[in-house]
């Protein structure tokens, strides 16, 4: 067998030439990186006709309440001492926020451009040599006047921040409202005294109509009276109040009946109670609770 050629293939003696297979044809960018896919095929470049909207690729920086915030944030974030400032690094990074916002919106960032200033003026008075006061005292740091100034802003971030953890109405919690239509027990309207003087005149009324006219002497006593009416009303809910006086006794015994009663009612003995306006009147015992 004689050496052939890269590629070819080694044939038998007497065995005719077999056809070779035919090359497969691979993508010319087999050895690249497809950039995306489009409904399952590699995509290997952009289009030609591609839109791209200036919009759609936006960086979104930190955002910040003002200049203040901004200088606080720099200097928290790459823990300097807020009493011993670096100027030259901290105005390089300020300049080149407010440099980005001002291709942004040219109205915000002129605030910022306020600072800018204070910033380079501190800067720029540092640099120079401090003039002493007619009363041979050195001068004030240049920068103690932002100290003062961003120590304050911190202090009032922190304490809003604060109050903003606390539990707030509205968006943490709600306040329970409960309707009671009416209450659990009935409460019966106040006695009014000419009601009382109404009912103790019917009785005298009547007292005239049933008494014997008898010229007597008999001494009565209110205690004793008392002690009549709390034992008439033992073991009762509630009483009529003329059950309490008997009529036919004279308009003396009444009397008695009358201030024995009003005393009871004095000392909270008894109470005397009206359904409604001209609704017969009834007593009973004091409840006392255990």
């Amino acid at each position: 067998m004689s050496a052939v050629s890269e590629g070819a293939l080694a044939l038998a003696p007497g065995e005719p030439p077999a056809l070779a297979p035919a090359p497969v044809e691979l993508p010319d960018a087999v050895d690249r990186v497809a950039l995306a896919r489009l409904y399952g095929e590699p995509l290997f470049a952009l289009p030609n006709d591609l839109y791209i909207p200036p919009d759609a690729l936006e960086v979104f920086l930190e955002a910040f309440e003002g200049p203040l915030d901004l200088l606080l944030y720099l200097i928290r974030k790459q823990n300097f001492n807020i009493l011993d400032i670096p100027m030259l690094s901290v105005t390089r990074q300020y300049l080149r926020y407010v440099d980005e916002i001002r291709s942004r919106n040219l109205e915000l960032a002129a605030e910022y451009l306020l600072m800018a200033a204070m910033l380079i003026e501190i800067k720029s008075r540092m640099l120079l040599p401090p003039k002493k006061s007619a009363d041979a005292q050195e001068a004030e740091d240049p920068r103690a006047e932002l100290v003062r100034r961003l120590l304050e802003y911190e202090q009032i971030k922190l304490s809003a921040a604060h109050l903003g953890q606390l539990p707030q109405h509205g968006r943490d919690f709600l306040r329970a409202q409960v309707h009671i239509e009416q209450s659990l027990q009935p409460r019966f309207p106040d006695l009014h005294p000419g009601e009382l003087q109404q009912a103790w005149q019917d009785l005298l009324k009547r007292a005239t109509l049933v008494q014997h006219h008898r010229i007597t002497r008999e001494e009565l006593s209110v205690r004793e009276y008392m002690s009549q009416i709390l034992r008439t009303l033992q073991g009762r809910r509630f009483v009529p109040f003329e059950d309490l006086f008997q009529p036919e006794r004279g308009s003396t015994v009444l009397v008695v009946t009358f201030i024995a009663l009003l005393e009871l009612g004095k000392e909270t003995l008894i109470e005397i109670t009206q359904a409604e306006a001209f609704a017969p009147i009834y007593v009973r015992l004091a409840y006392t609770p255990l």
